[in-house]
């Protein structure tokens, strides 16, 4: 698979200002990342910390005090990339008179999709979403756990390559949980690049690739999950018929007490444990960021450049 750049920042920065032009609230600070196709890339961080700045930023939605992005290698205020873009935002701006079918026939209709394309890509759509058996009621009548599978079908109507999801699974049960990310590990199988922006750990620990977690603006950990999780100062020693004499013993002595060796590894911790040491880390020590390796323009990363590397002391 190809492992192009889809998505590259380089210090990026955003300075909210008063009315008065002077600086209020630095929402983002010198952010450097990457983002390589057919990735499922996270980001995390708790309120306030930069997440939906770093979202509109991409999009175009606003300009960067200093820095800047580049999507598909252009600058992200060329408005011609949103073609190839499929954006789920928190809270689903949708007319609510409409059913999902008119809903959908909508946004394609913006995209300047054929009829019959459009009518083969909203069955599939809300096939996929589940919600066959409701697609002629208005989403005035829908729960808000309908309204996100809606909302997530209409990101898809242009056949996206790039897909931002925000909170995809917020207001959903835990059998829509599980579908929903089934349905982003599926789209990851078809070559598409999803980044997540979340704060339920347990979900963005089981489907992305990669994770950023961002608080008060800075990028504080990058990396893939789990190399992020490995507890590396820990060994666990897996045995299997083991005799409790021989607990407490060395490699050697397990054979001799009729042991089978099972592993030897590195525990993993939680991404919840994670982000809260990070969190509490940060806050003692507020003038420490990570800082992303120069980002590169051309040819496959490297292993690290995947991996990203872990914040130092």
């Amino acid at each position: 698979m190809s492992r192009d750049v889809i998505i590259e920042t380089r210090n990026l920065t955003k300075v909210y200002r008063d009315f008065w032009g002077r600086p209020k609230v630095q929402a983002l600070k010198a952010l450097d990342l990457q983002v390589h196709q057919g990735e499922i890339f996270g980001l995390l961080g708790p309120n306030g910390s930069g997440k939906t700045t770093t979202m509109k930023l991409l999009l175009g939605l606003l300009f960067p005090t200093e820095g800047e992005a580049l999507i598909f290698n252009e600058p992200t205020t060329n408005v011609a990339k949103n073609e190839r873009i499929g954006y789920l935002p928190e809270e689903s701006y949708l007319y609510k008179f409409l059913n999902a079918e008119e809903t959908l026939h909508f946004y394609g209709r913006l995209f300047k999709i054929s009829a019959a394309e459009r009518t083969k890509r909203v069955g599939r759509l809300i096939d996929m979403v589940g919600l066959n058996s409701a697609k002629h009621r208005q989403l005035r009548e829908y729960s808000k756990g309908m309204q996100r599978r809606i909302g997530l079908a209409q990101a898809l109507i242009n056949n996206p390559e790039l897909i931002l999801l925000d909170e995809p699974t917020s207001g959903l049960d835990p059998i829509g949980t599980a579908e929903i990310k089934e349905l982003i590990r599926d789209l990851r199988s078809q070559g598409k690049t999803i980044v997540l922006s979340g704060h339920l750990l347990a979900d963005m620990q089981d489907i992305c690739d990669r994770i950023a977690i961002l608080h008060r603006g800075e990028l504080k950990e990058l990396g893939k999950v789990a190399d992020l999780l490995t507890v590396q100062d820990v060994t666990q020693i897996k045995t299997k018929d083991l005799p409790e004499a021989a607990l407490h013993e060395i490699r050697d002595v397990i054979a001799r007490h009729g042991g089978e060796l099972l592993a030897v590894d590195h525990p993993t911790t939680t991404l919840e444990e994670l982000f809260l040491r990070i969190v509490r880390e940060s806050d003692l020590h507020p003038g420490r960021r990570r800082v992303a390796e120069p980002p590169t323009r051309s040819g496959s990363p490297s292993p690290d450049e995947l991996a990203g590397s872990p914040t130092k002391p």
